[in-house]
């Protein structure tokens, strides 16, 4: 029989299948996951009321708590503006060297990248322990954190769009006579800066919410008074932070978004 008169499967009737093959494979990868870590489902179903415990606790928030919060508040967003911008510093040169179209030397990139990558190992809680400990308990701690935090993410960014960048212009700086700086200013930049941006800002508002965590370390901000309402089980306090929390996080995200448009 000739193959080409047999029955062909279409492309939705084969992308059908392997959706349901992969669908089973999650399924089953997320079961041997479980039984192999030691979950047990039934234990969240059975302290669920203590759940709603807590949330009727805090269904009753201490607004009087307001403006002991403001002041926190004020200074997790400069931390995490601060971090940012000096991880984002640190950054550009590191993901100018780690670029594979920009540096051609393979053992150069590959110290840079490994430097990355060590960076980007260490969880940003084990960073806050650590300038805890040199610093001192403070705000200064919080925002070394979150510079280092911020270096390692925004590095590997920046150097994957760099990578996706048209060599036309650069091949013509080259071939007119332009040094590397230059043609890192002229034909690099202007080509990801609007990408820089996006990254900074993204990075802006992980960096926010992060920061509230790290308070518990003793990093500053508003994590140090989220602790000590949780601790002395004063729930109704803790309800006007994650408020003013969630309120400052749909800001920053609005103010981000219309950012991005504009560069768009």
């Amino acid at each position: 029989m000739d193959k080409d008169l047999l029955p062909k499967r279409s492309f939705a009737q084969k992308y059908h299948v392997r959706g349901i093959g992969g669908t089973i494979l999650f399924f089953f990868l997320l079961w041997g996951s479980a039984v192999m870590t030691g979950v047990n489902w039934g234990d969240f179903f059975t302290n669920l009321d203590q759940f709603f415990d807590l949330l009727s606790r805090m269904a009753h928030p201490a607004w009087d708590y307001t403006n002991i919060v403001i002041q926190p508040i004020i200074e997790t967003i400069q931390m995490a503006l601060i971090g940012t911008t000096i991880g984002t510093l640190i950054a550009i040169p590191f993901s100018v060297l780690a670029a594979r179209n920009l540096v051609k030397n393979p053992i150069v990139r590959g110290i840079i990248r490994f430097i990355l990558n060590l960076v980007r190992t260490l969880p940003d809680l084990l960073l806050a322990a650590l300038f805890v400990a040199v610093v001192g308990i403070g705000s200064t701690a919080g925002v070394w954190t979150l510079a280092v935090f911020s270096f390692g993410m925004i590095s590997k960014l920046f150097y994957e769009t760099i990578e996706t960048i048209d060599d036309g212009p650069l091949e013509a700086l080259r071939a007119a006579g332009a040094n590397n700086v230059q043609v890192v200013v002229f034909a690099v930049i202007p080509q990801v800066l609007n990408s820089f941006v996006s990254y900074f800002l993204y990075t802006f508002e992980i960096n926010v919410r992060a920061s509230t965590v790290l308070g518990y370390l003793g990093a500053g901000g508003i994590g140090v008074y989220l602790q000590r309402s949780l601790s002395s089980f004063r729930y109704d306090q803790t309800a006007v932070i994650v408020i003013a929390i969630l309120l400052v996080v749909i800001v920053i995200d609005a103010v981000s978004n219309k950012l991005r448009e504009r560069l768009q």
